[in-house]
């Protein structure tokens, strides 16, 4: 018998038989269903009291705005997922007032010095938003890999108005997280920021300086 089943087994014993799942009870979790429009309004309010940026776009300008918004911050490059429909709709733009177009496609020991250092902004997916708090869901894969929404200065997210929740619980549902999940799921609620002892907060120490959500409707 192994450690493991040892500890169960002694526990069955102090509680007289078989152990019995408790009843979940998720209701605090639950509020009212909010219009699309009222989870746009809150998630933007949201992300912005925490130095995140919002544009509206649709499935045909956002890339206009894409370029627009690089231009401004004098990007010389643009980190793009290979295999993404993202990626894909960049290369094919035939636009010259995009910046260079980088794929994250070696290993990260060959990568990391160009990621962390030549690397000025990155684009990427979501798997959705979570209007009540102002976050984005991340579900990182070998096409997008987590390091490109952690390291460069500059983070470009596309979310989907319609894939914008009210809760988490509501988003965990929708999606059936429960069947299952990445090594790692990341919620961004901003840019990088920390905090010293005094509790003086400071943005973009370490990872995006700043957080740029595209909202597509």
């Amino acid at each position: 018998m192994s450690s493991r089943d040892t500890i169960l087994q002694r526990l069955r014993d102090r509680a007289g038989g078989e152990l019995t799942v408790p009843e979940c009870d998720f209701s605090v979790l639950e509020r009212d269903d909010w219009s699309t429009a009222e989870r746009i309004e809150r998630f933007e309010k949201m992300i912005e009291s925490v130095h995140g940026e919002v544009h509206h776009c649709t499935g045909d300008s956002w890339i206009e705005r894409l370029a627009e918004l690089l231009a401004s911050r004098g990007a010389r490059n643009l980190l793009i997922p290979r295999a993404h429909e993202i990626g894909q709709s960049l290369r094919n733009a035939g636009r010259n007032d995009l910046p260079e177009l980088l794929i994250y496609d070696e290993p990260i020991e060959s990568w990391r010095p160009h990621l962390f250092n030549e690397v000025d902004a990155s684009i990427t997916s979501t798997r959705g938003g979570i209007a009540e708090t102002g976050s984005l869901i991340l579900w990182p894969t070998d096409d997008e890999p987590r390091l490109m929404s952690l390291v460069p200065p500059v983070h470009i997210a596309l979310l989907k108005a319609s894939e914008l929740y009210t809760t988490f619980h509501e988003a965990m549902k929708a999606q059936e997280w429960s069947a299952g999940m990445p090594t790692n799921a990341l919620l961004v609620s901003g840019p990088s920021k920390t905090a010293d002892i005094e509790q003086t907060l400071a943005y973009g120490v370490h990872g995006p300086k700043e957080l740029i959500v595209l909202i597509i409707e």
